[in-house]
């Protein structure tokens, strides 16, 4: 089971595992678009944000653009979903909730990392610096209950949910580029349009030029005459 909530912007998607065993799922189905959220230092549950669909493109992107693509997508989160994500994952924290203040940690899912070694529910960082903390987080009463109002409980076939996901990801690729290879197309054919235009021009100015002072008849004295003032 997966738990549900709705944020103050409901293009987000909020969800997090219902216990540790949930968690080990969460981590094999993530979204490139998902956020991980945790308290840092302490147990906690898995808490993720989603971004709204269309915010991060890694097409044709190499890791150091992957990754300021990805900085950029979680810096466009506004302050208030932050905050609001803090509070949710502070508050599903056994320990993390009796505290006054504690921080929560958050990162890309592309940056969890999950070894054989590990416990179940646990999670390392590929990079320790590409995370973020939100540091000295007091409890909110007034956020926390408004989105426990909200939560849902809901059973996902998260395989299959991913697996939708990456079709949808790979048809839209596959449209954009063959969006870009056709206006390409029509970009080279316009150059070339242009250029046998201008070529066309230059040839019509060409022979007006060659043909200004000269008779129709064409004779050799008067084609003797121009070469005489030409010279």
């Amino acid at each position: 089971m997966v738990f549900f909530f709705t944020c103050s912007d409901p293009r987000y998607v909020v969800y997090m595992g219902k216990d540790k065993y949930e968690n080990e799922e969460l981590l094999k189905y993530g979204f490139p678009e998902d956020i991980w959220f945790h308290v840092d230092k302490l147990s906690s549950a898995h808490v993720y944000l989603r971004l709204p669909p269309g915010s991060l493109d890694l097409s044709g992107a190499n890791k150091a653009e992957a990754k300021q693509r990805l900085l950029d997508a979680i810096a466009s989160v506004p302050e208030e979903i932050l905050m609001e994500m803090a509070q949710l994952t502070k508050e599903n924290s056994i320990e993390g909730c009796k505290a006054a203040q504690c921080d929560i940690v958050y990162t890309p899912f592309l940056n969890l990392k999950k070894e054989d070694r590990m416990e179940v529910g646990q999670v390392g960082f590929k990079e320790e610096s590409f995370r973020t903390l939100i540091k000295h987080v007091a409890k909110d009463k007034d956020i926390v209950k408004r989105l426990e109002k909200t939560r849902v409980e809901k059973t996902v076939d998260l395989a299959k949910e991913k697996e939708e996901h990456d079709n949808e990801e790979k048809a839209r690729r596959r449209k954009v580029i063959e969006e870009r290879k056709k206006a390409e197309k029509e970009e080279t054919k316009r150059h070339l349009e242009e250029k046998e235009l201008k070529s066309y021009t230059a040839l019509q100015h060409l022979e007006k030029s060659s043909n200004v002072g000269v008779s129709k008849t064409g004779s050799i004295e008067e084609c003797r005459e121009i070469e005489d003032d030409f010279m």
